[in-house]
């Protein structure tokens, strides 16, 4: 049997995105504009009878909670070193932060909808002038946080504080219109049907942060395999791709393996094809990548220093 010889080159140490502080601070100041907005108009809500004004609040609260949870993950990874132990820090609190996240929107959502099947059984008068007012200021906080969030690549904790910034700007503008809706047609029952339609926002925000939170904890491949492994092989040099795999370790960090057959006679052209690989990955995105050329094998016989598994 003959051994085959193969290369691999030294992955570098991987360096956290310059973005994460920005990151961290914009999750601290957006939590702290939210929970300033829950105080206004939960108190509103109370005091003028609107179970959607209530509903909107509470969503704000949840945010809150959410924006504070990310803002902890992201500064706790930012500021860890693990060393070798912790090969990647902490960031995989991010995607379990906003997993949480997505999870505790879903109790609020009964929530809201509970009280808004009260408010069929038994309408409640409210203050509508006071409540325009109030869910224009909560319009307003939402808008201003939006604004704080938005421009550049955004992280997964600042993206799923986007899409609930989103919900509550939406729960805020059917607050607003429940609320003229009653004041101008007297219909009550506008306003707990617009706290339903606040529920449905909250349940559409929980699902996309769900959906991308654990994409990332059951390492699902950002990328397209088969289309990676298409383009991989028309590089020059590369023979065909034993072995590749993609993941994320958060929303900023994305790992690959990949293990190809070369053609290359020399080693300076297998650093060649070792460098246009990790180009060709580079340019999609891959922060951290490993490359193993193992040249060609024979079909009996098994290239030194891989491991076989089984999906």
């Amino acid at each position: 049997m003959t051994l085959h010889e193969h290369t691999q080159e030294d992955t570098a140490g991987h360096e956290h995105p310059s973005e994460t502080s920005g990151s961290t601070r914009r999750l601290a100041l957006v939590a702290v504009v939210n929970f300033l907005g829950f105080v206004i108009e939960l108190t509103g809500g109370l005091l003028f009878g609107s179970v959607a004004l209530i509903s909107d609040a509470l969503h704000m609260l949840f945010d809150m909670l959410a924006y504070a949870m990310a803002f902890g993950a992201s500064y706790t990874a930012e500021r860890f070193e693990g060393g070798e132990a912790w090969s990647y820090g902490l960031h995989r609190l991010e995607p379990i932060a906003a997993f949480l996240n997505g999870v505790l929107l879903i109790p609020m959502v009964g929530y809201i909808v509970w009280e808004s099947y009260q408010r069929f059984l038994e309408p409640v008068a409210i203050n509508p002038e006071l409540t325009l007012v109030i869910a224009t200021g909560g319009l307003l906080v939402n808008i201003g946080s939006v604004y704080v969030l938005q421009g550049g690549e955004m992280s997964l904790n600042e993206r799923g504080a986007f899409y609930h910034l989103l919900g509550d700007a939406g729960g805020s503008v059917a607050v607003i219109v429940s609320t003229a809706a009653v004041a101008v047609f007297d219909l009550p029952i506008a306003d707990p049907v617009a706290a339903v339609l606040i529920g449905l926002l909250v349940l559409a925000s929980a699902g996309n942060v769900l959906r991308e939170s654990t994409s990332i904890l059951l390492e699902r491949s950002p990328v397209s395999s088969e289309e990676l492994r298409g383009e991989l092989t028309t590089l020059d040099g590369v023979d065909q791709i034993e072995d590749l795999h993609v993941w994320q370790v958060c929303s900023q960090l994305t790992v690959a393996t990949v293990r190809l057959t070369d053609t290359a006679t020399t080693l300076e052209e297998q650093r060649t094809i070792q460098s246009q690989v990790h180009n060709h990955l580079t340019d999609l995105g891959i922060d951290h990548a490993t490359v193993e050329l193992v040249g060609y094998t024979d079909p009996d016989t098994e290239p030194v220093g891989t491991t076989n598994h089984s999906h």
